[in-house]
């Protein structure tokens, strides 16, 4: 039986709306986790996050297991009680720093240097289930090969046959292993790129593995929008509708309705924590850039129709000055916001397809953010 059975309460077309029953408790679908890297949002502490209604939020594996160690993690609780969050976890496998750090691949694993001592690591499917299992997550990932796009037939091929080979070697380990963590689960990644015969294949491959849950990898990593949606289009069909449906990587307004509109369930992405640490600000108009000196004496707060903390105590003119001094609270306040924003359009969407109504809220969003 799956760690993670999926109860669907509301649909719309192929968007669903309802619950991912867990061993900690439940989350609700669509829904947005933000990106914890090294345990923590970057700025903001548990306490913040629980009050912007965030229910999952994702840590890093590799950046986790070189700082502090997930030994350390493990013997301070895990990281539920390392870092005071009640809510569910997600760890990635470091996946994506096969993508992000160019580190040596082969069949048995991947070898990277360090980024902290320069030291060598070394990486492999069942390592990377043991490392999650010590750091103690809900949910962790499977390690895979994340391609950068575009990619020829034969990189793309060979991020397919080894994420495939990686995945059952690290579902057969996660399932004898004696000590991982009652009830956690463990999700596949599909792979494929933008090719639509190898995403269908490496998703047929991955379901047959029968993962607690399915994550759509290698996509919003340098490919157009519609060669993603229609990424998204042929792969979706084929994973389990009991099953959790996890986006790796899409935070932005548009990316996460249409996305939705296709039935996926969960996403992740830094975009709307980072930009906000840059100025950037997500409104219901539009993109704001705070650094834009017709801020500088503007009482007006970020979005009149947003209702989180920044919005409702501090206008653009102060936010503005303390991000041009460099002034840390700055990067805490827009981050805020800027997850409010986005946990707020999931939280619509979820509404709108309880109502029948996400193509309204698709147009919404199309007329605002662009197509």
């Amino acid at each position: 039986m799956t760690a993670t059975p999926v109860e669907v309460t509301a649909t719309d077309g192929a968007a669903r709306a309802g619950t991912v029953h867990t061993a900690r408790g439940s989350y609700r679908i669509p829904t947005f986790m933000p990106v914890g890297t090294r345990g923590a949002v970057k700025a903001l502490d548990s306490a913040d996050l629980e009050a912007l209604g965030a229910e999952v939020v994702l840590a890093n594996t590799y950046h986790l297991m070189l700082r502090p160690g997930a030994d350390v993690v493990a013997g301070l609780g895990g990281l539920h009680r390392f870092t005071g969050w009640t809510g569910h976890t997600l760890t990635d496998s470091g996946g994506f720093q096969v993508h992000s750090l160019s580190p040596v691949v082969d069949d048995d694993g991947v070898l990277f240097t360090s980024v902290y001592d320069g030291a060598t690591v070394r990486l492999t499917p069942e390592s990377a289930v043991e490392t999650q299992g010590l750091l103690g997550a809900d949910i962790q990932m499977v390690l895979d090969v994340c391609a950068t796009l575009p990619a020829t037939p034969e990189v793309l091929r060979s991020a397919v046959e080894r994420t495939a080979d990686w995945a059952a070697r690290a579902r057969a380990h996660h399932r004898r292993w004696e000590a991982r963590p009652e009830g956690q689960a463990l999700f596949g990644i599909v792979q494929g790129g933008t090719d639509p015969a190898l995403r269908v294949e490496s998703a047929r491959r991955t379901v047959d593995l029968d993962f607690d849950g399915y994550a759509i990898g290698g996509l919003s990593v340098g490919e157009p929008r519609p060669a993603m949606l229609a990424s998204l289009a042929v792969t979706v069909p084929e994973l389990p509708s009991d099953r959790p449906r996890y986006l790796m990587g899409v935070g932005d307004p548009v990316g996460l309705v249409e996305a939705i509109a296709l039935g996926v369930d969960q996403f992740d992405c830094v975009a709307p924590t980072r930009g906000g640490r840059h100025g950037s600000v997500l409104t219901a108009t539009g993109r704001l850039s705070l650094r834009n000196a017709v801020h500088a004496r503007d009482d007006a707060p970020l979005d009149a129709t947003c209702a989180c903390t920044t919005c409702a105590r501090w206008s653009r003119g102060y936010l503005r000055h303390l991000l041009m001094v460099n002034e840390p609270t700055a990067w805490r306040l827009l981050s805020i916001h800027n997850l409010a924003f986005t946990i707020g359009l999931v939280d619509r969407a979820r509404g709108a397809i309880e109502r029948g109504e996400l193509d309204t809220l698709r147009r919404e969003v199309a007329a605002t953010w662009g197509s």
